[in-house]
């Protein structure tokens, strides 16, 4: 226990239903007036937080609290150790995420304490954060871009955020961007002089449902060989396959989809999710009694204005290449038209590491600007 406001804070672990419900819904209370937060669906984080639903659980430990002032939530904290990241790199970096509270640098403190001392009880010898829960999942604090709402998958935060942080010695590890390009871009000169000289050579196609489980797997196998040397990356597991694969089965028609052939192997494929969070932004979390209706409708018929690119990737032997770079470009374009047929008039390219410099120039190319930056900290654990 500590004092805040002339109050006395107590951090308490998450162990009940009406703590999970308190720990969830908290955000509405904290982001009230933030006309750029998108509430998230309550049925989606009630399973994002249930180890039986959510396959994270199933390698990882994970704790979750709540921190109260005078009866009511101020502040909320996750604290984890992903055990494949430490069988990958054996760095003893344990994790923070789905940070949340009000202004009170003593409640930052104290809830960055409990789950540092979670962490070091468990051998830890770094934090890094936030992640919810993991790099595969939302993760960053949103520093710069506080101007326009998160797309799919994507956080948000005051701004003041990072300075609490900063406050507590955690400092940055590692920043990803965030780029928006327009729809209707025009395609770079570099591509349409190797387009020709490829059409031999490469073969552009989109997902074909009747092997859904197949290209599923076509898609890890890219994402793995693609990232695997990628900061932070961590590979999925069968049973995080498997839960993508529903996601995309349900928001994702297979003509958004796309793999890039070479020769008749595959060397690159890209994944486009409609924004979710552009149809879910008046639903306020909930899906009864009708908006599950809405959702719908503004998925398959009335179509949303914005899309997100959250999986791309390039096989690792055309990584900084000529040929790799027009892959990427070629899967880019073969989008767009798909795309403008919708009625999209937006995209992003999200999340890209700040010194992929590969990936940049490509987002350049195209007309992209980075417009919204989060940041990964890190401190070491006393």
């Amino acid at each position: 226990m500590m004092m805040m406001m002339n109050k006395t804070l107590h951090i308490t672990p998450v162990r009940t239903r009406r703590q999970r419900e308190q720990f969830i819904r908290l955000p509405w209370r904290l982001y009230h007036g933030d006309s750029c937060w998108v509430p998230p669906l309550l049925v989606e984080r009630r399973r994002h937080l249930d180890p039986r639903h959510n396959p994270f659980f199933h390698h990882a430990e994970v704790d979750t609290w709540l921190a109260t002032a005078a009866g009511l939530p101020v502040g909320r904290i996750s604290a984890q150790v992903d055990h494949l990241h430490q069988e990958r790199y054996g760095d003893g970096a344990g994790f923070f995420g789905h940070i949340d509270a009000v202004d009170d640098p003593a409640v930052f403190a104290a809830l960055l304490e409990t789950a540092g001392d979670w962490l070091r009880e468990r051998g830890m010898r770094t934090v890094r954060g936030p992640f919810n829960f993991s790099i595969n999942q939302e993760c960053g604090l949103l520093v710069d871009g506080f101007d326009s709402p998160p797309m799919v998958m994507m956080g948000h935060a005051p701004s003041w955020y990072a300075a609490r942080l900063e406050e507590q010695g955690l400092a940055k590890a590692m920043d990803m961007l965030a780029w928006r390009v327009n729809a209707d871009f025009t395609p770079p000169a570099f591509l349409t002089r190797m387009a020709p000289r490829l059409a031999g050579r490469v073969r552009l196609r989109p997902l074909d449902n009747r092997r859904f489980d197949a290209e599923l797997d076509l898609i890890r196998e890219i994402f793995e060989d693609a990232w695997q040397d990628n900061w932070g990356f961590v590979p999925f597991t069968a049973e995080e396959l498997d839960e993508l694969g529903r996601n995309l089965k349900f928001l994702v028609p297979p003509e958004l989809v796309r793999f890039a052939e070479v020769d008749g192997e595959p060397a690159a494929m890209m994944v486009v999710f409609p924004n979710v969070n552009e149809a879910i932004r008046d639903l306020d979390g909930r899906l009864l009694p009708l908006g599950w209706l809405r959702l719908l409708w503004r998925l398959k018929v009335s179509g949303v204005k914005t899309i997100r690119v959250p999986l791309m990737g390039v096989r690792r032997r055309l990584q900084n290449s000529r040929l790799g770079a027009a892959l990427a470009l070629m899967l880019i374009t073969s989008l767009q038209e798909e795309s403008l047929r919708r009625g999209v008039e937006t995209a992003e390219m999200s999340w890209i590491l700040e010194n992929n410099e590969g990936m940049s120039h490509i987002n350049e190319a195209i007309g992209g600007v980075p417009y919204k930056r989060y940041r990964i900290y890190a401190k070491e654990l006393p």
